[in-house]
C-alpha cells in the first residue's frame, strides 16, 4: 500500500478524518468511501452537526434537488492535535523577548537537528524510495500530521493534511524552513524535495514534491 492509514477507532473519527483529508464532500461520497449506506452516513453527520463538529451548505446540482456539502467547523478542526499551541506560542514569544532572536533561532536549530537525527536514523537503512516515503508517512502520521504519499508521474507527492505545530509556525517562520531542511536531509542525494503547497500560504495542506535524481 502506498499510504499509511492509522487505526481510527470510532465512527465519528472516521468521518472527521475523511473531511479533514478530503475536504468538503457529500454524504453519499463519504458513505461510499466508508463502505456504509447513504442513510447511515447522513445520520452520523447529523449527530456530528448537533455536536458542532461539522456543517453543511446546500449547493444546486443541475436538474434535481440540491445537494448538501459537508465540511468541518472550526470546532471540528480543533479535534486534531495542535501540540499545545497556546503554550508553544507563549514560549516562543518569551524566548525571543527575554533572550533575543538569536537565542530563539538556536532553539529552532536544536529542535531541527533532534528531529532530523531521529528520522534519519529510522530511514537511513531503507534504500527504496517508496519504502522510505511509507516509513516517513507512518512516523509523521503518528505525530499528528495526517500524512500520506502518492506517485505523481516519475515523482512522488508527500502530503500532510494537518499541521500540529501550525500556531507555532505562524509566529516563527523558521520552523517551516527547518521542516523543509529536514526532509531534504532525509532524502539526501537520491531525490530533490520542494514544498509546492503550504498551509501558511493559504493552501489547505502542505505538499512536498520529491523527484528521484537517478
Amino acid at each position: 500500500m502506498e499510504n499509511y492509514k492509522a487505526q481510527i477507532s470510532t465512527a465519528a473519527d472516521r468521518f472527521l478524518t475523511l473531511l479533514k483529508t478530503g475536504g468538503p464532500q457529500t454524504a453519499s461520497g463519504m458513505a461510499k468511501e466508508l463502505g456504509i449506506t447513504g442513510e447511515g452516513a447522513r445520520l452520523h453527520l447529523l449527530k456530528l452537526q448537533e455536536e458542532g463538529l461539522v456543517e453543511a451548505v446546500t449547493e444546486p446540482k443541475g436538474v434535481g434537488r440540491p445537494q448538501q456539502i459537508w465540511s468541518l467547523t472550526e470546532r471540528g478542526n480543533r479535534r486534531f492535535p495542535d501540540s499545545h499551541s497556546d503554550l508553544t506560542v507563549q514560549l516562543i514569544n518569551t524566548i525571543e523577548e527575554v533572550l533575543g532572536p538569536d537565542a530563539l533561532n538556536n532553539v529552532i536549530v536544536a529542535r531541527e537537528q533532534a528531529i532530523s537525527d531521529r528520522y534519519y536514523e529510522a530511514l537511513s537503512l531503507i534504500d527504496n524510495l517508496p519504502d522510505k516515503l511509507a516509513r516517513l508517512a507512518e512516523m509523521r502520521h503518528r505525530e499528528g500530521y495526517l500524512a500520506e504519499w502518492r506517485k505523481d508521474g516519475e515523482a512522488f507527492l508527500f502530503i500532510e493534511h494537518h499541521c500540529p505545530i501550525c500556531s507555532a509556525a505562524k509566529v516563527c517562520g523558521n520552523i517551516c524552513q527547518a521542516e523543509l531542511k529536514t526532509f531534504r536531509r532525509i532524502f539526501g542525494e537520491h531525490a530533490s524535495v520542494d514544498r509546492i503547497d503550504h498551509l501558511l500560504s493559504g493552501a489547505k495542506r502542505c505538499v512536498y514534491k520529491i523527484v528521484p535524481l537517478s
